[in-house]
């Protein structure tokens, strides 16, 4: 049986510090990352929009030979990742898999709180879909959740304003709002993989008596889990430690932007998918 890599999918380039965190913690398997930039950001885009081009980007990747695909994407694994799982992959006759960022989160979330009391900060898109609030409630009932929209976050990382007064103005905003929202507010999750790289101007908003959580170390500590019960999946994975890179948007503007991202500079490829 062919062997297969792991795909790891986001809009844009937010999903490369997930990515750095799983291939820091399982740098043995080889990995495609693919960057729907041209059509980024999907945090204000319609429920249909979404899934349509979710499926898309993760069929491309199963014909790029991914076995296992990560939407390292809170935007779709809030509105694509459920309709892929139950109505898409059981068409398939083969054992492709495709998990998300949103469940391996939130069954941890609840360990990081003292108060109860959880803040949530994502795109609108994600906050909209109510999927946080939900899940934390499967693992967590008694976790009051807060969610705030902060729809220029992305704005701000993706055009390389982590820094200055137009990001503490828009952070600071976000910041109050959910804080004043609820005082008891002890745990705050930076719901979008983008969000990591606004930390240094995050932590100046906010106290230090409250816990800053990033998904990536989460995640990554989730799939090798999810590797060791999975032998099945695990065995099939190709150990080659290759690691490519693609995009659908102009392949030397990905490249300079994610080396902020993933830490170190890289090369990708464009490729065409769908209409723009």
């Amino acid at each position: 049986m062919k062997k297969g890599k792991i795909g790891i999918f986001d809009s844009g380039y937010g999903g490369l510090t997930v990515m750095r965190s799983i291939v820091d913690v399982l740098p043995e398997y080889d990995y495609l990352y693919f960057g729907d930039n041209a059509r980024a950001p999907y945090g204000n885009r319609s429920f249909d929009t979404v899934y349509h081009y979710t499926l898309e980007c993760v069929n491309w990747l199963f014909d790029e030979g991914c076995d296992l695909v990560i939407l390292a994407c809170n935007t779709a694994s809030a509105k694509a990742l459920r309709q892929i799982q139950q109505v898409d992959l059981p068409k398939r006759n083969d054992h492709k898999r495709v998990l998300g960022v949103i469940r391996p989160t939130t069954e941890s979330i609840g360990e990081y709180s003292e108060s109860g009391v959880v803040g949530v900060l994502g795109t609108a898109g994600t906050v909209a879909s109510e999927s946080y609030p939900k899940e934390i409630a499967k693992f967590y009932p008694s976790v009051l959740v807060e969610q705030e929209a902060c729809p220029m976050w992305v704005y701000l990382v993706e055009h390389n304003q982590m820094v200055g007064e137009g990001a503490d103005y828009f952070v600071k905003q976000h910041v109050d709002r959910i804080l004043t929202r609820n005082p008891k507010i002890d745990t705050l999750l930076l719901a979008c993989t983008h969000y990591p790289l606004l930390m240094e101007t995050i932590k100046k908003f906010v106290p230090s008596s409250i816990r800053l959580v990033t998904q990536g170390g989460i995640v990554a500590e989730k799939l090798q889990d999810y590797l060791v019960r999975h032998s099945e999946i695990e065995s099939g994975l190709i150990r080659g430690g290759k690691r490519e890179f693609v995009t659908t948007d102009d392949a030397s503007t990905f490249d300079l932007q994610a080396s902020l991202f993933f830490g170190e500079s890289l090369l990708a490829r464009h490729i065409e998918i769908g209409a723009h």
